[in-house]
This record gives C-alpha cells, structure tokens and sequence, in this order.
C-alpha cells in the first residue's frame, strides 16, 4: 500500500487538497499576473539604479589601474543617474520600497566604499594606517547617514520650506567632497593636491559633513518663478559648453561651489526658523 505522503513527480501538486505549489493555483496565478503586468515605469528607475552602481564599482576598477581620470569620471556619471533616478521613479510614478532599498545599497558602495578605495589608491596609501583609517571613515559615515535616512521615513510630514533643505551633505556630495582634491589634481597638475594631508583633510570634511545636522540645500522643491527660467536654460547650456571643453576645471568650480555653499544653506536655514518665530522641525534627509 502506498505511502499518502509520497508525492509523484507525475501528479500535479495544486489539484491536491491542502498542497500547492509555490505557484500554483489561486496564489500562483495571482502571482503570475503580478510578474506579467509588471509596469516598465517600475523598472526604468531600478534600472538607472543599477547603472550608477555599476559606475561606482567601474571607478574602482579603473583606481586599481591607476586610470584617475577615468576613474573620477565613472563617480561623477554615478552621482548624475543617482541624482535623476528618483527624480525620473516620482515622474513616473514608479517609487517602489524595492528601488529605495535598492538605492540607499547602490549609494553606500557608489559614494561610500568606491571613493574611499579610490583615494586610498591614489595617495592615502602613503599614510599608511592613518590614510586607511580616514578613508574608511568616509566608507562608514556613508553607511551611517543612509543608516539614517532609512529609519526616518515614514515619519509625520514636515513643512513645506523644510524639505528644500538635507540635513547634512548628501553621501553624492559627500562622495563629491572627498575625491575633490583628485579632481583639482587632474585639473591644475599641483602637486599640493596629492599631498596626503590636503586628501585626508577633504575625506574628514566629507566624513563630518555627512553625518552632522547642518542643513544643506536640497533643491528638489523649490519652485522657479517664470523669469528665471530662461536665463537657468542658458546657465546649463554654458555649463554644457564648459564640461566638454575643459570638464575638470568646470568639475572643480562646481566641487568648491558646493563646497562653499554649506555654510549660506545653514545661515539661510536659520533665519527661516527665526521668521517663522517658533522652532522648526527637523529636515529632511537626503
């Protein structure tokens, strides 16, 4: 007499009463539909996603080959799909809790291990435990600061003029911030800038920055008036023509900008609280 738990490859699990198969019946069917009426929308995000990690490790390929300049271009190409890929998933509607996940990974190994590998390679490595150290400082205040976002969302919704502000530099900038002696380096050939020093100076900055609470401007909210809009299509139409000509000088105007505006973005924060007369809530992370 046969055994009632043996099962027969032959027989078909789902018509059995009590057994199915992962997919089989009502929930695999369900399942199915689910896959087939998957929306490209959701997709080309995750896709862009994939891309600026991929760019990210390519930069650590090319460190390993002493290819710097190719090297820094792979984060900057990582950094500008990272800036336009949730831009592009709340366009068209495809924000998934998958591609925040997804993001928040592709950020810690673009903009946290793959620059602090970088300028470990270049120059750090001459400052033997120290530079190590410093650079995986960088690598694990990155960490921390997605650490960070991730555990404040869902949280009650802030004011408006809030959320034109990050708090703290954002891991791209961060990212930025760190490899910008290397830019300056390939822009001027100065020797000071590959100094181990001047590099381990930039990658504490960026350590600190990152996971402080100076609020930093975010600009994914703020609103041009209608005037402004011509002369900001001219403004990137020059920054086009300037990156082709001459991308690392353009590259590190726009890193000591960056740079630089830290400190307006924390006056301007504070005087928005002191306009609104009461203490404002927390800002939103990058």
């Amino acid at each position: 007499m046969a055994d009632p738990n043996d099962i027969d490859d032959d027989e078909d699990e789902g018509s059995r009463p009590g057994r199915r198969r992962p997919f089989g019946g009502v929930m695999g069917s369900a399942a199915r539909r689910r896959l087939q009426s998957l929306s490209f929308n959701r997709i080309f995000p995750n896709m862009l996603t994939l891309l600026a990690l991929c760019a990210g490790l390519t930069a650590i390929r090319y460190g390993l080959n002493s290819q710097w300049d190719r090297a820094a271009a792979a984060l900057v190409i990582a950094a500008t799909l990272d800036g336009v890929d949730g831009r592009i998933a709340r366009l068209l509607r495809g924000t998934t809790k998958f591609g925040a996940e997804l993001d928040s990974l592709a950020d810690a190994v673009s903009f946290g291990v793959a620059p602090a590998l970088l300028m470990y390679l270049w120059v750090m490595h001459d400052a033997g435990s120290i530079g190590w150290a410093l650079c995986l400082l960088h690598a694990v205040c990155a960490v921390l600061r997605l650490a960070r976002f991730n555990t404040m969302i869902g949280k009650p919704d802030i004011p408006a003029w809030a959320h034109n502000y990050f708090t703290g530099v954002p891991s791209p900038g961060g990212a930025g911030i760190a490899i910008l002696p290397l830019i300056l380096w390939l822009s001027t050939e100065a020797d000071v800038f590959a100094q181990p020093k001047v590099a381990g100076l930039f990658l504490l900055m960026s350590s600190i920055l990152m996971v402080s609470a100076v609020p930093v401007y975010s600009g994914k909210h703020m609103r041009l008036k209608p005037h402004w809009v011509v002369p900001l299509m001219i403004l990137i139409g020059a920054f086009a023509a300037f990156l082709v000509t001459d991308p690392w000088a353009t590259l590190s105007v726009v890193g000591v900008l960056y740079l630089a505006s830290v400190p307006f973005s924390a006056w301007s924060f504070r005087r928005r609280k002191l306009r609104g007369g009461q203490e404002p809530p927390p800002v939103k992370p990058a």
